[in-house]
């Protein structure tokens, strides 16, 4: 392989491999480093709401062919409370944006067949990755690949590597502010094999707790309800998780869940975070790299792909100019996005769960909330423009 590139990009998630095809596509070379396996990174399940802006960038790129044809498009979600449904209607108050439900790791499915169609270079499977010199202007990987070390030359790097990866750890201690919430909570998930429950997606504020209801395909859903952070999955055998799932979502009405047979559990925790500056020298943080937010209000996949897209404007600026105005704002760029969003992401969080310490007033004011939200033209329109999505950049 070659030891030089012109950006040197640590991860094969959303951000990662959206800002390889997007240089692609602008004559920028790259290479994706990943420690995973294809795989692995291809058969690692989780949820997606695309947000419209995610999907009419997909499409630009030339990788929405799947995603139009297996997707779900949603013209609205439900808030259900006091067991009464509450239809908002983002494509009548958002000019005619929708969301589309497509999991993630079809997502990454499509961008990994479109780089290697393109013979973009992805090393799967890689190890012992550092950052270094990243505080010059010629920074390096170094990483181990079918037991050779090797050492790769680039003009910029782009960290895309999770919360977890190694990206944002290395830069000096002292040069980021981290600020971050824990929730008091976590969601409880599971696959089952059942025809849909709802043509929407449904959130429900129950006196027990949060769920929600989703869409995986014609026969399989995926559904969440709160739950401790710290359960087990063992506690939950398949016949208490119906049980929990048919009280939280009970309606006025009878309506209840389909219920088929449990394929996969998780319980997933819940935190707020966001890192500033996104940048350190040439090393540009994005996605969970920089910022985590939890997932009531479906944003972590699409501020992943509007951090990329930032970012490679900027960088495709900089190869086509010289220009390193758009570089050098990155962070201010990308970080308006990622507060709004965080924000969002907060405020629905807060408003659909029961909180451990909360009393019957903070539960009055939730339900005040929600009666406003569904009943105010102007609520109403708030919600829908941040679920639909705000602007890029």
């Amino acid at each position: 392989m070659k030891h030089h590139t012109q950006v040197g990009i640590v991860g094969a998630g959303p951000a990662g491999l959206i800002l390889s095809h997007l240089l692609h596509l602008a004559g920028v070379e790259s290479v994706v480093l990943e420690r995973r396996t294809r795989a692995e990174v291809e058969q690692t399940i989780r949820a997606g709401v695309l947000e419209q802006g995610t999907v009419d960038l997909l499409t630009a790129m030339g990788v929405g062919e799947r995603l139009a044809r297996e997707g779900f498009v949603h013209r609205g979600i439900y808030l259900r409370f006091n067991g009464v449904t509450h239809r908002i209607p983002l494509h009548d108050l958002t000019g005619g944006k929708t969301v589309t439900v497509y999991a993630q790791h079809e997502v990454i499915k499509d961008l990994i067949a479109a780089r290697l169609a393109a013979r973009g270079q992805i090393y799967f499977g890689v190890s012992d990755v550092t950052l270094n010199a990243l505080d010059s202007d010629r920074p390096f990987l170094q990483f181990s690949r079918k037991g050779e070390v090797i050492k790769l030359a680039c003009d910029f790097i782009g960290g895309c590597d999770g919360a977890q990866g190694i990206s944002r750890n290395s830069i000096p201690s002292g040069a980021l502010t981290s600020y971050e919430r824990l929730y008091p909570f976590g969601w409880f998930g599971i696959l089952t094999d059942a025809p849909p429950s709802s043509d929407e997606l449904i959130y429900a504020l129950h006196d027990r707790g949060f769920a929600l209801v989703s869409t995986r395909s014609p026969t399989v859903q995926r559904l969440y309800f709160q739950c401790d952070p710290t359960d087990k999955i063992e506690n939950w055998p398949d016949d208490r998780i119906w049980e929990e799932f048919r009280l939280r979502l009970a309606t006025d009405d009878g309506w209840a869940p389909k219920e088929g047979p449990i394929t996969q559990k998780v319980v997933v925790g819940m935190r707020s975070l966001v890192t500033e500056p996104m940048q350190y020298g040439r090393v540009f943080l994005a996605g969970d790299s920089a910022h985590v937010v939890p997932p009531t209000g479906a944003k972590g996949l699409n501020l992943a792909v509007a951090d990329a897209n930032v970012l490679a404007k900027a960088i495709i600026a900089y190869y086509k100019s010289g220009s390193k105005a758009l570089l050098e704002s990155y962070s201010e760029t990308a970080l308006r996005r990622v507060w709004k969003a965080t924000r969002f992401s907060w405020w629905m969080t807060s408003m659909m769960h029961r909180f451990p310490d909360g009393d019957a007033f903070k539960h009055r004011l939730q339900l005040a909330e929600l009666d406003y939200v569904t009943r105010s033209r102007a609520g109403e329109t708030s919600l829908a423009e941040n679920y639909v999505g705000l602007p890029m950049d």
